[in-house]
């Protein structure tokens, strides 16, 4: 028989979890199903790890979550060789079979070696393939897909085609936007030499090298990526942080690195993450936070997330943070009474759980203010930088030692954990347009998820550490919230300022541009894209009402398994839509692991294209 075809289009994490279900499917098939299987697994960069987390990018390029909570597989490694279905986790890689310099379970793992125990999870999933199925890798870049009578054709980069039955498309995050975000920068850069302007992209894709030592650099943004750029300006040129004599770390330059005035919105850069004191596979167990407790007090048929999702999140997050203070204070016993006692004060108004915490001994602790938390600068002005900047380390100063007393010592730290373990009950909220267009819009996206951002997104507690060294030192600076950045033709040099700085105006000769580009059907300039836009297939996901409407730049998709819905409003159902691509019409779709333990979201979504896929070929077969 002709084989069945899949094709696996990205390879990174989310491809390479739809590849190791697709396997673990096939091993546990009847011995009676022989169609033979052929699993092509395409990607442009590096077949097995993908763009983001290629295996020869520097190694100070780290991830931001814990070593001991990422695993590649679907299963807990048994007795048998690693397969589909059944490895370890990165931690238990690393710790038998990886490079020197294991962190522990609660370090940090460079990017690059994350690479490398993708490419083991690949050939992992490779060698466990029954003998009638065989997987295809494929280094190259598929710049078109059109529907056949039969299935689809892929077309590559050298002009050659691949006939296949199915397509997940799980492209990641796409290259920088054909339409530049600030194209006034780039104009004025173009128009006086010895100036830059790097548009937002990977860090290990950006020029880095190109800016010379001394330079002034501006960076945009102070998120992930804002720290890879320090990281890359210091350690990536030979400087070295080492301990001083009242502990601190401090920057010992090299004498190559240039010097940076930073900002954002916020003006707050990334917090850092609670040092992980919970063993793997444990997460928060919700009591005030359900999707059917949302359902069931929500105000209308559609949801507003200020007035139904909200309160009940922050009553979550207070919940644990209370519980923490009284365990840690006076046992599980008086922790759980608490918690038992909240779950019985909730009724049609979310309950007042400070109120409760009081009677337990606990109600000298404010409730946490998601909101003060993430922007603590909201409303203020500064006479000068120097004032701004004793702000600045203050708080970023008492917030890395709360997160380094990690999320079981800290109430603090194990209520942000909540946010954390509560993605899938806020995705059940808001995915698919379950959110009024307004309050997608507004509330959820330009409100709630910048905020929370800088409270759980964070990168390791090192990395502010790093942070507030280099300021300490002069080698950067933070100029303060609302940034600008614009040409100053007077000087012919870029200015950065923040309006609510008094005297923060710095020229610099380069500016980077270090914000993830905004997922944006629309702009995305892949090939794949543009063909897939063209003929249909792919749509951009609109939520509207008879009010408003919002263009959210995502795919628009069905539920499980994600086929992509097409112009004639009909999903293609043998094609699959995963991760970045189909943000907004799907919230956090840019993580990139999955944890061990029991499955979440992210094994489930890959499973669920898997049963799809192979069920549809034995269909045909039958």
């Amino acid at each position: 028989m002709r084989p069945w075809r899949i094709a696996v289009v990205g390879s990174g994490p989310r491809g390479l979890m739809v590849a190791e279900r697709l396997a673990a499917r096939l091993a546990q098939g009847r011995q009676q199903e022989r169609r033979p299987v052929e699993l092509h697994v395409i990607d442009e960069t590096e077949v097995g790890c993908g763009r983001i987390y290629r295996t020869d990018q520097s190694m100070w390029f780290l991830m931001n979550t814990p070593v001991g909570l990422i695993t590649g597989f679907s299963g807990e490694p048994d007795d048998g060789p690693a397969r589909a279905g059944a490895g370890p986790s990165l931690d238990q890689w690393w710790t038998t079979a990886g490079p020197p310099g294991h962190p522990g379970p609660e370090g940090y793992a460079p990017r690059a070696v994350y690479g490398r125990y993708l490419r083991f999870v690949l050939a992992a999933i490779e060698s466990g393939l029954p003998p009638h199925a065989r997987l295809v890798p494929v280094r190259d870049s598929v710049l078109a897909l059109a529907s056949t009578a039969d299935g689809h054709r892929l077309t590559f980069s050298d002009g050659t085609t691949l006939d296949v039955d199915r397509v997940v498309l799980a492209t990641g995050h796409s290259r920088p936007p054909a339409r530049e975000p600030r194209p006034d920068l780039a104009g004025f850069a173009a128009l006086h030499p010895g100036l830059r302007y790097l548009r937002g992209d990977s860090p290990a894709e950006m020029t880095l090298d190109d800016v010379p030592a001394g330079a002034a650099v501006g960076i945009l943004g102070l998120g992930l990526s804002f720290f890879d750029v320090m990281t890359a300006f210091t350690l990536g040129r030979g400087g070295r942080f080492g301990e001083g004599a009242d502990g601190e770390l401090v920057y010992r330059p090299s004498g190559l690195e240039p010097t940076v005035v930073a900002g954002s919105r916020s003006g707050l850069p990334l917090m850092a993450k609670g040092v992980n004191r919970r063993p793997p596979g444990s997460a928060h167990r919700h009591v005030l936070f359900t999707p059917q407790l949302v359902e069931r007090h929500a105000s209308g048929p559609v949801l507003d997330f200020v007035a139904d999702v909200l309160p009940r999140l922050s009553a979550e997050v207070d919940l644990a943070y209370y519980a923490t203070e009284l365990r840690r204070d006076h046992g599980e016993r008086k922790a759980s009474d608490f918690i038992t006692a909240v779950a019985a004060s909730d009724g049609p108004t979310v309950p007042d759980v400070r109120t409760v915490a009081a009677r337990f001994g606990a109600g000298h602790l404010p409730p946490v203010d998601l909101d003060a938390l993430g922007r603590p600068f909201a409303g203020l002005a500064f006479d000068d930088p120097k004032e701004f900047d004793g702000r600045l380390v203050e708080v970023l100063t008492a917030a890395v030692r709360e997160a380094e007393r990690g999320n079981v010592e800290s109430p603090l730290m194990a209520a942000l954990d909540v946010i954390r373990d509560s993605r899938w009950v806020i995705r059940a909220c808001v995915d698919f347009g379950r959110l009024t267009p307004a309050s997608h819009r507004d509330d959820f996206l330009g409100g709630f998820v910048p905020a929370s951002s800088v409270l759980v997104g964070g990168p390791p507690p090192v990395r502010i550490r790093q942070l507030l060294a280099l300021m300490d030192c002069g080698l950067v600076r933070v100029a303060g919230p609302g940034v600008r950045v614009e040409g100053d033709p007077e000087s012919g040099r870029f200015l950065v300022s923040s309006p609510r700085v008094a005297g923060s105006a710095t020229h610099v000769d380069t500016v980077i541009d270090a914000r993830i580009p905004a997922v944006d059907l629309t702009r995305d300039p892949a090939p794949l894209t543009a063909s897939l836009r063209a003929s249909g297939l792919w749509t951009e996901f609109v939520n509207e009402d008879d009010r408003s409407r919002f263009e959210t730049g995502g795919v628009a998709v069905t539920a499980a398994p994600f086929h992509p819905v097409g112009r004639t409003g009909r999903p293609a159902t043998g094609l699959y839509v995963l991760g970045v691509p189909t943000e907004n019409a799907r919230w956090f779709t840019q993580v990139g692991f999955a944890r061990p333990g029991p499955w979440g979201d992210f094994v489930g979504d890959a499973d669920a294209i898997a049963a799809h896929a192979l069920e549809a070929g034995r269909e045909i077969s039958a």
